[in-house]
């Protein structure tokens, strides 16, 4: 009989407040979760994978099945949802024709070369005499394939291969684990890098790492079909100050230099040695570029070091192929490469700090309440609107607990030392100790998650067809052999790539082959990637 009376208050309350309330200044829709016998009031923040996610006043996020809602709040989602597929749908149109019109530039411009070599080598034949003629002609034509060449370089139009996205997280492969489909590669992870956090930080919100849970259907989503934008959108004050831009290889997001109160994070002392701090959620987070994730050697120098949510690879000091950056475009912080796909680049100021990165978003996205949808969100434990301390501050030492369940934070305020936000979690019940040179006070919350493991997604089947997919003769000559054994299926093999020992891709074959022709390799190690459909098998070569 309660659950009932319940359910019909929920439905008045529907009915009275017109599906939305104001609570300071957040207008508020209330929901009817008709699953639960309960009613909700928050934001609608996004659906996927059958998954409504809310956000109350409290920016604390709660996801249900779209089934446990009522019929009106689920016509509710639907309309949501097809607004921010219309709106990149009509985004992709636009790029289309963009790119038309581009293509068309870039058709006008060859046919213009095109007569100026025809023109040239009139000339030579016209005014030059035969002897001049000799040399001048090869050197014409050298350079008209040289310029037709570069043309053709640009107007190439790629995809993302996961496999190359998946290079830059293999070498975190420890805390985080990825997986693909058409459309996203998928990146979960907790969100925790593996180096000291929050030490260095002297303009301090009170907020401390928490790990977080993002997996499943709250993993970071990264387009494998990135589009240019006909107009990009700055990176600043009054675009993406909510949420991630950026993901680095590591698994920690990356936010606009500013913050959702438009200060700039650097300037005001607000980000720690690695460039990051904590936000409300109390979720670690990257604002500036993870160039440390090179010069602490934990990814190569060619490698990306982060992917922006647009789908574009964002590296270091190197280009792609490992030779130094080219000068950037000044306007987005990135570049087209040599194989005609845009890409950004981080970058420090001359005395080395403050690592900068995008500075426009070049690639489609779609921004809704001030972030990039979809992208994964942090879960809140503590309720607290906590506030800056004002006075003189330094994090000195943030360190794990003994148990890797919590952290012990410390700091100097006003010039005296003592002070401390220790924490832990057990189950949902996480405790804190707020120290101070005259006492401790103790806090306990009883709703806060559990904490998750990053699944290990094709672990055990990775290890299992890594024993029985064999490369041989190793090594080899003129042909190399692949042969897949026991149970392991030569439809499920998507690709089969031979790269250099460098990254740089030598021959790709779209389809199982069980003998590959290598005749034309030089001598030297390379490298042989097998790609299943959510995993990769890389097999060592030499040829001789």
């Amino acid at each position: 009989m309660k659950k009932i009376t319940l359910l019909f208050i929920c439905l008045l309350s529907n009915f009275v407040f017109s599906h939305t309330i104001n609570y300071d200044n957040i207008v508020l829709r209330h929901w009817s979760i008709q699953k639960e016998h309960k009613c909700i009031d928050g934001t609608f923040m996004m659906f996927k994978n059958g998954t409504v996610f809310i956000e109350d006043a409290n920016n604390t996020i709660s996801k249900f099945p779209l089934s446990y809602l009522s019929k009106e709040d689920q016509a509710f989602v639907m309309k949501k949802e097809e607004w921010v597929r219309q709106i990149n749908n009509d985004l992709i149109a636009k790029n289309t024709i963009s790119e038309e019109t581009i293509q068309s530039a870039w058709n006008t411009k060859l046919w213009a070369i095109s007569i100026g070599m025809f023109l040239i080598v009139f000339a030579v034949f016209a005014f030059v005499d035969r002897k001049k003629r000799n040399y001048l002609i090869p050197m014409v034509l050298v350079g008209s394939i040289i310029v037709v060449y570069g043309f053709a370089k640009k107007n190439m139009l790629t995809t993302t291969d996961p496999a190359f996205v998946n290079s830059a997280f293999a070498p975190f492969a420890s805390t985080v684990s990825t997986s693909w489909d058409d459309t996203y590669f998928y990146v979960n992870s907790k969100g925790i890098p593996n180096h000291t956090m929050m030490v260095g930080i002297t303009g301090w919100q009170q907020q401390v790492p928490i790990p977080q849970c993002y997996i499943g259907t709250n993993a970071w989503s990264i387009p494998l079909n990135p589009t240019i934008a006909t107009t990009p959108v700055p990176v600043n004050k009054d675009h993406f100050g909510i949420g991630a831009v950026a993901l680095a290889a590591n698994g920690v997001a990356i936010f606009n230099l500013y913050t959702t109160s438009g200060q700039d994070s650097y300037a005001t002392g607000q980000l720690d040695n690695f460039g990051g701090h904590c936000g409300k959620g109390d979720d670690y987070h990257y604002h500036t570029a993870p160039l440390h994730l090179i010069t602490s050697g934990q990814t190569t120098a060619n490698l990306p070091i982060a992917f922006a949510l647009d789908g574009f690879a964002i590296y270091g000091g190197l280009e792609p192929d490992g030779s130094p950056m080219t000068p950037l475009d000044g306007i987005n912080h990135g570049h087209y490469g040599t194989n005609g796909v845009y890409h950004y680049h981080g970058t420090a100021n001359p005395d080395g700090s403050n690592p900068q990165m995008i500075t426009n978003m070049v690639g489609n996205v779609t921004e809704a309440n001030s972030e990039i949808v979809p992208q994964a969100h942090s879960s809140h434990v503590r309720t607290e609107n906590w506030t800056p301390l004002k006075g003189p501050l330094l994090i000195t030492s943030c360190s794990p607990k003994s148990g890797n369940n919590g952290y012990n934070l410390s700091y100097t305020w006003n010039g005296i030392s003592g002070y401390a936000t220790n924490f832990s979690w057990s189950g949902k019940i996480y405790t804190f100790d707020y120290v101070t040179p005259t006492g401790t006070t103790t806090t306990t919350y009883n709703n806060g998650f559990f904490q998750c493991t990053v699944p290990n997604l094709g672990i055990n089947e990775f290890a299992f067809n890594d024993k029985n997919i064999s490369v041989y003769p190793n090594p080899a000559t003129d042909v190399l052999n692949v042969k897949v054994n026991n149970g392991v299926s030569e439809n499920d093999v998507q690709s089969i790539s031979i790269y250099g020992i460098k990254g740089e891709l030598i021959s790709k074959t779209l389809h199982y082959k069980e003998n590959i022709d290598i005749k034309t390799l030089s001598k030297g190690t390379y490298l042989v990637k097998i790609q299943f459909p959510n995993y990769l098998v890389t097999k060592k070569v030499l040829v001789k």
